[in-house]
């Protein structure tokens, strides 16, 4: 049993000639053409993916992982600081009057507020 690897342009975009699997210099056992577009190899499992052993991707994963360490330890120390600046700030503010930054008297009634009284000058005008 044989296969066929066609003709293509690899990542620096040299055309690759075509191949036949196996290989003269290849494992007897890889009969399959495997690959993607620009790289293809002779391999003995036609769902193989990645013509590399599978090392690369451990330290792919460990990167991935620590840097997603970091981002949640980043992310934990953002919430506890907010949680702290909020916890100081309402424990700081005195309990014993209401202050929503508005005026609770009425107006014209406060002491320094004075209600402008109107007259009617023909009242005035004539009192006898």
């Amino acid at each position: 049993m044989s296969a066929d690897c066609s003709s293509y342009y690899n990542a620096d975009n040299e055309l690759m000639a075509a191949f036949s699997c196996p290989k003269p210099d290849s494992d007897a056992g890889a009969v399959f053409c495997c690959g993607f577009n620009d790289i293809k190899y002779c391999c003995d499992d036609p769902n193989s993916f990645f013509p590399y052993e599978y090392g690369y991707m451990w330290w792919l994963s460990v990167g991935a992982l620590v840097g997603l360490s970091i981002a949640a330890v980043v992310l934990l120390a953002f919430i506890i600081t907010v949680c702290v600046l909020c916890y100081l700030f309402i424990s700081t503010k005195p309990h014993n009057r209401l202050d929503n930054g508005l005026p609770l008297h009425t107006p014209g009634k406060g002491p320094d507020q004075r209600v402008a009284e109107c007259t009617n000058p023909l009242s005035l005008s004539s009192s006898d």
